[in-house]
């Protein structure tokens, strides 16, 4: 991969983990105080509580700081491997294992933050915290504090938070690829029928889409307006689908991280099976409608700026985009 893609792949990952980092935030603050619910005592802890829309954005901080480079090793990783693998395989599983890989690199740098970011979020804070010390340094200091040691605390739920986006990344990419060519194979029409786009390589994707895009200065804005149409509906489709079907794997991870700030040991097999127990299916389903939703909003929103921003960085350098 060139220099030059890397510095667009960076930039373009930046500007689209921040955009949702802003954007998304309170939603998925509420989607971790319901899916607290009923834990939050037993972690001896008091009752969190909405502070307005400073409380929604209790712990972006520690987000902010982790997501950006965590958004970058994601992304060159998934074109890298993307385009390294054998071109005969079939694209789904190439668009698979190339997600998964990149989430495994990224999940490194983002479990320490996933930590701080959800235990920041149940804090029930006073007037004088939120004036004096950042939420997401509060819910360090917790963290810090606990039994079994500060770096072990900070990485409790890496294997959780694997085991859960593993799967949701292995879902949504292939269908996100699957639904985004079958969309511009309808806008714009298929040059050869008995060649879908799902089976062409990634060299034969961008030649096509070179032809269909025009990303000189003179046609950016509409062709950045229908990418970001294009991509955002497939990317909200895919993640939204992908969302709902692991939202089990969700719950359980959440309540580990939460537990990072106390002396909960609890495996995930046995925290799956309270959940189930004393909650019914209901339970190790809560949140699903909420994590659809926000995550059909923010994977729309994080994707589509993605792609707009990869065509803007090229087409003001007078190069084709590469929407493969």
């Amino acid at each position: 991969m060139r220099d030059s893609t890397q510095a667009e792949i960076l930039a373009a990952g930046a500007v689209a983990a921040f955009t949702v980092d802003l954007l998304i935030y309170p939603l998925d603050t509420i989607k971790t105080r319901y899916q607290s619910q009923g834990v939050v005592a037993q972690l001896r802890r008091p009752p969190s509580v909405p502070h307005g829309l400073r409380g929604l954005y209790q712990g972006i901080g520690s987000v902010i700081f982790a997501t950006l480079p965590a958004a970058a090793i994601f992304f060159i990783s998934y074109e890298s491997l993307k385009s390294s693998l054998p071109n005969a395989a079939p694209q789904p599983a190439i668009h698979a294992l190339a997600s998964a890989g990149a989430e495994l690199a990224s999940c490194t740098v983002l479990t320490p933050a996933e930590v701080v970011k959800q235990n920041a979020q149940i804090l029930q804070r006073s007037g004088s915290s939120r004036n004096n010390k950042s939420s997401s340094i509060e819910a360090l200091h917790m963290v810090w504090r606990s039994e079994g040691g500060a770096m072990r605390r900070l990485w409790t739920g890496y294997t959780a938070l694997v085991a859960r986006n593993l799967p949701f990344t292995a879902l949504q990419f292939p269908l996100f690829e699957l639904f985004r060519g079958h969309i511009w194979n309808q806008r714009k029409g298929n040059a050869d029928p008995s060649h879908p786009w799902d089976n062409r390589t990634d060299s034969d994707k961008l030649q096509l889409t070179a032809q269909f895009e025009k990303t000189r200065l003179n046609g950016l804005k509409s062709t950045l307006i229908e990418t970001g149409l294009v991509t955002g509906a497939s990317a909200a489709a895919s993640g939204s689908l992908a969302a709902l079907i692991t939202t089990p794997l969700d719950v359980v991870k959440t309540r580990i991280m939460l537990g990072a700030g106390s002396s909960s040991t609890e495996r995930a097999r046995d925290i799956a099976s309270r959940i189930v127990r004393e909650e019914g299916v209901r339970g190790i389903f809560r949140g699903a409608i909420l994590r659809g939703a926000w995550t059909a909003l923010g994977s729309g929103l994080y994707l589509g700026s993605y792609e707009m921003a990869k065509i803007w960085l090229r087409g003001t350098s007078s190069e084709h985009p590469n929407l493969s």
